[in-house]
C-alpha cells in the first residue's frame, strides 16, 4: 500500500462519523461511550540490532476496539504511524466486519518505522520483536492480525513462525495473509482490490454504466490500488490515471496497467516501487491533479485524510469508491453530498481484505482449504448482499449518503451485540 503524510486527526474522524449515526438512530448515549472509549491499547518500546551494530527503539502499538467478538485488523509499518491513527483503524475495522456481517470486532496494530530505509533483515526482526512483545495479545481466539501499510505475506509469515516457535506449536489461525505455502488462503493477495472493484462494478450498474469503458483515476498503487487497477482494467474499464507516494501519472487513452504493475514491481532498478517514472505515453499528475479529473469513478486506495473540504469542491467524478480506510473528512462528505457524488464508504469498499482473512482463519481452524475460484464466489457474494444493503438503506431514508446508511447497518448490528451479550460484570 501507498503512504504519504496527512494532517488529519483520524480518531476525530472516526468520532464524528459515530455521533452522525448516534444521533440520527438516537442510539443509548452509554452505548457510543463505549464505542468512543478501545478496550485496549498496548504500547510497548523495544530495542533492535540494526545491521551496522546500533541499538534502535521501536514504538510499537495494538489496539482493541471492543471484545464482543475476536478482534481482527492489520499491522502497519510506517515513519507516519500515531496511537490515534491505529485506534482509528481499529474502530473502523468494527464497524467494517459489522457492515458486511463478518464474526469479528476491530483490532489494528502498527510499528513506528521506514522499511524504506531498512534492509530485509532489519525489517524481519523488527517483525519478531514486535510480536515477542505481543505475545499475550495476539492470539488465534482473540486476537488475528494481518497485512497492512508496508506489511505483506512475508511479514506474516514472520509473525506466524514467531508466535508459533514462542506457544511450542504451529498455530494457523493465528494470523491471516501468510503466504499459501504456509496455510494462507488463496485469492487473498488479491482480495481487497477485488472487494473494491465489487463495489464499483454495483454502484455503475445503478448509474446504468457498464464496466467497460468507464474510465477510472486511482489514488494509490499498492497492494489495494493494483489489484484494483488490475482487475477493473480486465473488465474493460479505461484506467486513466494513477498516484502513489512520489506522484502520478495521467493517460487520456487509458494506461496500460499490466505493463505498469510490472515496471513498478518486477523491475529491480525501480528500487523505490513507484510509478513515477514510468513514461509510455503518459504525462505527470500531482494526487490533488488527479483528484480533480473529470471521470466515472475515483478511488482513493492509499491513507486516511487525503479528500478534505480543502479539496473535495475539485472532484468531478460520478462515483468516488474508497479503497483506502478512511481517506474522506467529515467537512469532505458534506461537500461531495452536496455535489450529489455518489460516496461508497471504506466500511463497505474495503471489505475484501477483512473478509478473505476470516475465510483463511476458518480454512486454518479446520486445515481444510479451498480452491481460488470458491474464495472468489464467496466474496463477491458477501461484497454484493452488503452493498444491496447499503443501497437500500441509503436510498430509502438516507438521501443516498451511503457512509451514514453503512454506519447505521453496522451500528444496529454492534449494539445489538451489547444487548445480547451485556456488560460485565
Amino acid at each position: 500500500m501507498t503512504e504519504q503524510t496527512t494532517n488529519i486527526d483520524p480518531w476525530q474522524m472516526a468520532i464524528k462519523q459515530l455521533d452522525k449515526v448516534g444521533e440520527i438512530l438516537k442510539i443509548d448515549e452509554n452505548i457510543l461511550k463505549l464505542l468512543k472509549h478501545p478496550i485496549r491499547i498496548v504500547e510497548s518500546n523495544f530495542p533492535v540490532v540494526m545491521d551496522d551494530g546500533r541499538v534502535e527503539i521501536f514504538t510499537g502499538f495494538r489496539v482493541h476496539h471492543t471484545e464482543n467478538l475476536p478482534n481482527k485488523g492489520g499491522i502497519r509499518f510506517s515513519p507516519n504511524v500515531t496511537k490515534e491513527e491505529v485506534m482509528a483503524l481499529a474502530f473502523w475495522m468494527t464497524f467494517k466486519c459489522a457492515v458486511v456481517g463478518l464474526p469479528y470486532s476491530g483490532a489494528k496494530g502498527g510499528v513506528i518505522c521506514n522499511p524504506r530505509e531498512m534492509s530485509q533483515k532489519e525489517i524481519e526482526k523488527v517483525t519478531r520483536r514486535y510480536t515477542y512483545q505481543m505475545i499475550n495479545v495476539f492470539n488465534p481466539k482473540g486476537d488475528i492480525p494481518a497485512p497492512d501499510i508496508n506489511t505483506n505475506a512475508q511479514t506474516m509469515a514472520w509473525i506466524y513462525d514467531s508466535y508459533s516457535m514462542y506457544k511450542g506449536h504451529s498455530e494457523l489461525g493465528v494470523v491471516t495473509g501468510k503466504p499459501v505455502e504456509l496455510g494462507g488462503s488463496l485469492g487473498r493477495a488479491s482480495a481487497t482490490g477485488r472487494g473494491v472493484f465489487f463495489v464499483t462494478r454495483q454502484a455503475l450498474q445503478k448509474l446504468g454504466l457498464p464496466v467497460e469503458g468507464a474510465t477510472v483515476a486511482i489514488q494509490g498503487f499498492g497492494n489495494v490500488g493494483s489489484w484494483f487497477a488490475r482487475i477493473v482494467a480486465e473488465h474493460g474499464a479505461k484506467v486513466v490515471a494513477i498516484s502513489d507516494w512520489k506522484g502520478g501519472i495521467y493517460n487520456e487513452a487509458g494506461l496500460d496497467v499490466e505493463d505498469l504493475y510490472k515496471y513498478v514491481y518486477e523491475n529491480p532498478e525501480n528500487t523505490d516501487k513507484t510509478v513515477v517514472g514510468y513514461s509510455k505515453i503518459t504525462k505527470k499528475i500531482t494526487n490533488q491533479e488527479l483528484f480533480a479529473l473529470e471521470v466515472d469513478v475515483l478511488a482513493p486506495c492509499a491513507i486516511e485524510g487525503v479528500i478534505t473540504k480543502d479539496n473535495a469542491g475539485d472532484i468531478k467524478a460520478k462515483i468516488l469508491v474508497e479503497g483506502a480506510n478512511g481517506p474522506t473528512t467529515p467537512g469532505a462528505d458534506e461537500i461531495l453530498q452536496k455535489k450529489e457524488i455518489l460516496v461508497f464508504p471504506d466500511v463497505l469498499a474495503n471489505a475484501g481484505g477483512v473478509t478473505v482473512s476470516y475465510f483463511e482463519w476458518v480454512q486454518g481452524n479446520d486445515a481444510l482449504f479451498w480452491k481460488e475460484e470458491e474464495v472468489n464466489s464467496k466474496l463477491e457474494e458477501i461484497i454484493v448482499r452488503a452493498f444491496d444493503s447499503v443501497y437500500d438503506y441509503a436510498d430509502s431514508c438516507c438521501n443516498k449518503d451511503f457512509r451514514t446508511a453503512a454506519y447505521a447497518i453496522a451500528l444496529e448490528r454492534i449494539v445489538k451485540q451489547y444487548e445480547l451479550r451485556g456488560i460485565y460484570p
